[in-house]
């Protein structure tokens, strides 16, 4: 009987009366104040659409404020007093229809129509390393093809009318691959606002008590991301944990921890039994910032994560034991990475523990000319400066 129902839910028929219904509702006039925001499709209640809704609440505490999420991940929002909507369901169609405002991180399904009356904000969530949408020369990912994907990618981004960005690098890699010719806020990403805000040894200390790790023990990040081409399903994609723990633990144990990190795409658990008191996986921990604030060392692959974690100045390597094949045949870069990395390759765990062993070595001579092109408009007021462009404009006369 559930399969049936899910069946008759996901079906054309209930799909396009919806879709109607959304229709007629936005036809409505917009609540002024209503913002609806999203985070990894529901899944997260993270990244710089966290940032907006936590600065509106303090600043502007006028708006009505609702949080769209995917019913599987409900635990996530839990005990933060939020106002949730479940994702696709009557009531998140009545606010989406009428709100004023749509925050998300990520693309919106196309077959939700957008009123005239809504305001889109897309955050996006991250520097591009790697190449996106139009600038991508073949599609590897399950269920489109290369040209189908550009185009819905591309339908998707005509529906934005405001985009943030985090440099000017970034500005014109979106413009380009994303098709945007609207309003693009050159802000800095809002939620790098809390690693210049909060990286003190009191909020270290809580994070690290409240994930029960050892005060006594410097961490490692491990935050990887994932690959197009290797999938159980769409948007369910494999991961094969290269590093070797059993060595790391054997090296490092006795002066650090590990915590990983997987994509939010990533559909693997980690069973890390073997290595209790060592390795954590923290895959499903609210939001990644607190995991840079605690963290002594990152170490990542193509992740835009390390853009972020430049912010706060330490050391990063980078584990990237399939590079040959991202750079030429999944995805390519927009720049030279090998030559520009802020932080030393690796394509073995040995190589990895090496330089771990040598942390003071870590800092690259070209550092402080990758701060300054990537994180030179962060400085902990990025989430004002788009308030205000977006939902704070000033009165003209």
């Amino acid at each position: 009987m559930k399969k049936l129902l899910s069946k008759i839910k996901k079906g054309n028929t209930v799909k396009r009366l919806y879709k109607l219904v959304f229709v007629l509702v936005g036809l409505l006039p917009a609540k002024k104040k209503l913002v609806v925001f999203e985070s990894f499709l529901g899944k997260q209640y993270s990244c710089n659409p966290r940032a907006i809704y936590e600065y509106l609440k303090s600043n502007h505490p006028d708006y009505e404020m609702y949080w769209s999420i995917d019913l599987r991940n409900s635990d996530t929002f839990k005990d933060k007093d939020l106002n949730t909507l479940t994702r696709f369901s009557i009531p998140w169609l009545f606010k989406m229809a009428r709100a004023k405002y749509w925050v998300s991180n990520s693309r919106l399904p196309m077959w939700i129509p957008k009123p005239a009356h809504t305001v889109y904000l897309q955050t996006w969530h991250g520097t591009p390393l790697k190449r996106l949408a139009a600038d991508m020369e073949e599609v590897h990912m399950p269920g489109t093809d290369t040209e189908k994907y550009k185009q819905n990618f591309l339908q998707e981004s005509s529906r934005w009318d405001y985009l943030i960005s985090p440099n000017r690098y970034s500005s014109e890699i979106f413009a380009r691959a994303f098709g945007f010719n609207k309003d693009m806020i050159e802000s800095g990403y809002p939620r790098n606002d809390y690693l210049h805000n909060h990286n003190n040894p009191e909020t270290i200390a809580e994070i690290k008590a409240r994930l029960n790790l050892p005060e006594d023990k410097q961490v490692i990040l491990y935050a990887p991301t994932w690959r197009d081409n290797e999938f159980h399903d769409i948007g369910k994609y494999k991961f094969s944990l290269r590093l070797e723990l059993d060595k790391m633990q054997k090296e490092l144990g006795n002066d650090y921890v590990i915590l990983l990190r997987m994509h939010y795409l990533i559909a693997e658990n980690l069973d890390l039994t073997a290595y209790s008191g060592f390795a954590y996986d923290v895959s499903h921990h609210t939001d990644i910032s607190e995991l840079y604030i605690i963290s002594d060392l990152l170490i990542t692959d193509y992740s835009s994560v390390f853009f972020d974690y430049a912010n706060l100045k330490r050391p990063m390597i980078f584990y990237v034991y399939d590079i040959e094949n991202y750079r030429d045949t999944l995805r390519g870069f927009y720049f030279d990475f090998e030559e520009q990395a802020p932080g030393p390759l690796a394509k073995t765990t040995e190589e990895v523990i090496h330089h771990i062993q040598h942390k003071e070595q870590l800092v690259q001579p070209n550092f402080e000319g990758f701060y300054e092109k990537f994180c030179y408009l962060e400085s902990g007021n990025s989430s004002e400066r788009v308030v205000e462009k977006v939902f704070q404009p000033k009165r003209k006369g």
